[in-house]
């Protein structure tokens, strides 16, 4: 195609291939479905939904110079929209990011036209002009023509008699003599010399906008200067707007009053060394996998009761705060975390109730470093939010933890780009969340808050009330920062080398995960550089005369989960303080293990000997274990001595329990027997319950766990970004799709057809023209209806006419394709059989 494009439709067909491509990389919403050739494509760029998608996602540079354009003449020169950006004086970083911010609002397809005739597409400048009810951010209001649309001839002619220009003999050169005063520098200075000071004064105050305001019926002198000169003009019974033109010429030219080309610096830095940011990080990797396996253990016999509408009740989340020594927030934050991983869930029972999963199981079995990949994975692609857990949803109801309506689909992208700005620091270096938080903002201002965004339409987020888009990327990006230092991404507020590695969607860092298998390789990847910083569990406890034991660091699972039942955990940290009491004997008896078998293990894995009141605490607890037999009739207690039983009677603490005798060694109890044993312990006896046969039943109880459960699915913010295949196979789509509905055709003896419409022509017709075609190994196009009523063109090249079908080679598909013969509409000769 030669010559100046007339649409945006002609310029995209003069882009190459990899110019289509990128356009629907960047906005992959135009994919959905595959447009039928380039005029259905330039379309559907033009639509508002997708256009208010593509201007969400522009930096703030790029924005405001759509702003200008949206308030430049159209069409735009690439030279006036310069002086509107850099105005009068210019500006130098200005005029060398200027070139960028075009070549993007071209590849967006939300600019076209050379340079000389630059065009804001139709929907974007509905969007960004100014408004009464939607101000722009550049702070302008209508120009002269569109102020003094409503003004009568008589008006206008004393406005501009008013202003020192001569009479016209009708309102539009009137208003154009108007406005070309206003956009002359020295007339227009010249007019202003004349103000009086309070005249100037108004005009400053509406400089930067909003460019509106209110005046009484009988306005001041300085402001009826202003309104006879056209300076001001009447936008309603008691309203005025400086209009476009006249603020332009005071702003020295300028559309913005502070344009940003360059981002906001990511400072001040703080260097530390990289090591002690690995260890910091590592450290902190390490108490994660701690907390998430201390959740599991808590619910290892089942987890807190599923809310009706879902989640998790604030008790519960209060008694999982205090199980986890935590509090509420952070208790949530580690819920969602184990949730998104798969290891927790619904087990979907009548009773419904959340529980670890089989997967929970496995992950228990792993490396250390292995484990935390399962964490990290979940964590970067997840798009559910603990940090809205105890906010309000649209209806006023509070969001629990583990329920619905957590999802924030713009987390994952705030993530990765608030760890990959740290990632372009230094290795080892930190800036405040704050310069973080300004590049995002910078980054997505539309999305990420600035004010003047809030006209553009928005929508709450997933059944929650629309919000500020600064209240909700912002907050995002902090939750990110600080999520990224619970579980060991970052350091001490810098980015660590296993933080790197989990940016990373190959192991050479070459490819960026989008999919959830290269987000998984990518935390694989992050783990085996973390697998060194991680400390070797030990095989060993040191234990002290005060009935403790101290674990010098992780223990090994089997003597973690051994000691776990003997003793109760005091202390956590770098070292583990294990205490001994009467009650943590009793359960490790109850588990199964005789006073030797005890003695034994702790003998084993002491690098200490085992001190003599530990000892005789374990001899003193398994003397008393299982005198006492409790077993069901309802409940009943057995015992060889029957003073001792004689001794439980006469105790008042008894009373509740419904005790009664049947024989010198038997109690009869009108309770559980699960009740009874606890009541029993807490009168300080040590009863063991025994089985129908008399033998003593070892209280290992198994551990619950759901069915199995996949790890919930990340909702998606807008369509997925395409491949390099399927972009490939688009732009060959759309290609011969165009192919087919431009080629030119031989005229069909037809009624005339409206143009764009299918070909018509009779069966006969059709058919004679197939076989023609087969003959002469030449194209045609043709209409086209398939089983579902949809209509298309295409270009053919038919092989074979049998049985009421045409075999074709398909040139938009490209491929051979069979054809039925009736649901062909018609057909036409190319003019040109060069296909």
């Amino acid at each position: 195609m030669t010559g100046t494009p007339r649409t945006l439709a002609e310029e995209l067909r003069t882009r190459p291939d990899h110019g289509l491509a990128g356009l629907l990389r960047a906005r992959p919403d135009l994919l959905s479905p595959v447009p039928g050739d380039v005029t259905q494509l330039a379309t559907r760029a033009g639509t508002r939904a997708s256009v208010v998608r593509a201007v969400e996602r522009l930096d703030r540079f790029v924005l405001q110079t759509a702003e200008a354009l949206a308030v430049a003449p159209d069409p735009c020169p690439y030279d006036t929209l310069g002086a509107l950006m850099g105005g009068d004086a210019g500006d130098a970083a200005v005029a060398a990011e200027l070139p960028r911010a075009l070549a993007e609002l071209r590849a967006q397809a939300l600019v076209w036209g050379p340079d000389d005739r630059l065009r804001l597409v139709r929907t974007a400048r509905e969007l960004l002009t100014p408004s009464a009810a939607h101000p722009s951010p550049t702070g302008l209001g209508p120009t002269v023509a569109e102020a003094m649309a409503g003004t009568s001839p008589g008006r206008l002619q004393e406005v501009i008699a008013a202003a020192g220009l001569p009479a016209t003999h009708d309102p539009v050169t009137a208003v154009a003599a108007l406005g070309a005063l206003f956009t002359d520098r020295t007339r227009m200075a010249a007019l202003l010399d004349t103000a009086p000071a309070e005249s100037v004064a108004v005009l400053d105050k509406l400089l930067w906008g909003p460019p509106y305001g209110a005046v009484t019926e009988r306005p001041a002198p300085h402001l009826q200067w202003l309104l006879d000169r056209g300076l001001l003009i009447p936008a309603g019974a008691r309203n005025v707007v400086l209009p476009r033109e006249a603020a332009l010429h005071l702003r020295g030219g300028r559309a913005h009053h502070r344009p940003e080309p360059v981002p906001p610096a990511l400072s001040p830095a703080t260097e530390r060394d990289p090591q002690l940011v690995d260890n910091a990080a590592a450290s902190q990797a390490f108490t994660a996998l701690t907390t998430v396996e201390e959740l599991l253990k808590e619910w290892d016999l089942g987890g807190p009761a599923v809310l009706r509408a879902g989640g998790m009740s604030v008790r519960d989340l209060k008694r999982t705060a205090t199980a986890l020594d935590t509090t509420e927030q952070l208790a949530a934050f580690w819920l969602e975390l184990a949730y998104a991983a798969g290891l927790i869930a619904s087990d979907g029972e009548a009773d419904e109730r959340f529980a670890a999963t089989p997967a929970a199981e496995e992950w228990l079995q792993q490396p250390d470093h292995e484990r935390w990949a399962v964490l990290a994975a979940g964590w970067f692609a997840a798009t559910r939010a603990p940090g809205v857990v105890g906010s309000a949803d649209a209806k006023g109801r509070a969001l629990a933890a583990l329920g619905p309506h957590l999802d924030r689909s713009p987390a994952p992208e705030v993530r990765r780009r608030a760890l990959t700005l740290l990632a372009a620091l230094p290795p080892g270096t930190a800036v405040p969340a704050t310069a973080v938080l300004a590049r995002l903002r910078w980054e997505r201002p539309l999305r990420g808050g600035a004010p003047a965004a809030s006209r553009l339409p928005a929508a709450g987020d997933d059944g929650t009330a629309p919000g500020p888009a600064d209240d909700l990327r912002s907050r995002l990006a902090q939750w990110s920062l600080t999520e990224a230092e619970l579980i060991g991404v970052t350091g001490r507020g810098a980015l660590s080398t296993h933080g790197r590695g989990l940016l990373d969607g190959a192991p050479d860092g070459t490819a960026e995960a989008t999919t959830a298998a290269e987000t998984a390789a990518a935390a694989a990847h992050a783990a085996a550089l973390l697998a060194p910083l991680l400390p070797e569990p030990v095989d060993h406890v040191l234990l002290q005369a005060d009935l403790t034991a101290v674990a010098p660091g992780p223990l090994r699972r089997p003597l973690a989960e051994a000691l776990g039942v003997l003793a109760d955990i005091e202390s956590k940290g770098g070292a583990t303080v294990y205490r001994f009491t009467p009650g943590s004997v009793r359960r490790a008896l109850d588990a199964g293990r005789s006073a030797a078998e005890l003695q034994e293990f702790l003998a084993t894995h002491s690098r200490t000997p085992v001190p003599q009141p530990l000892a005789y605490l374990i001899d003193d607890v398994a003397r008393k274990h299982g005198q006492l037999r409790v077993g069901a009739a309802t409940a009943y207690v057995r015992c060889d001595d029957d003073a001792l039983l004689s001794e439980i009677l006469a105790d008042r603490r008894a009373t509740p329990l419904r005790l009664r005798r049947l024989a010198p060694t038997v109690l009869a109890a009108q309770t559980a027997p699960d009740q009874l044993l606890d009541g029993l312990r807490a009168m300080g006896y040590a009863p063991a319950a025994e089985s129908a046969a008399g033998d003593v039943l070892v209280a290992r109880a198994d551990s619950y766990r759901t069915p199995p459960r996949t790890a919930p699915a990340p909702v998606p913010d807008g369509p997925p970004s395409p491949d390099a295949t399927l972009l490939a196979a688009a732009v060959r789509a759309i290609r011969a799709g165009d192919l087919a509905a431009t080629a030119e055709r031989k005229p069909v003896q037809a009624p005339a057809a409206a143009p764009g419409a299918l070909p018509r022509t009779t069966s006969a017709e059709t058919l004679a023209t197939m076989q023609a075609a087969v003959l002469t190994s030449s194209a045609l196009w043709i209409g086209y209806v398939n089983a579902d009523g949809a209509a298309s063109q295409r270009v053919i090249a038919p092989v074979r006419v049998e049985g009421g079908f045409v075999t074709a080679y398909d040139h938009t598909s490209d491929e051979v394709r069979t054809y039925p013969l009736h649901r062909i509409t018609g057909v036409a000769e190319l003019a040109d059989d060069s296909v």
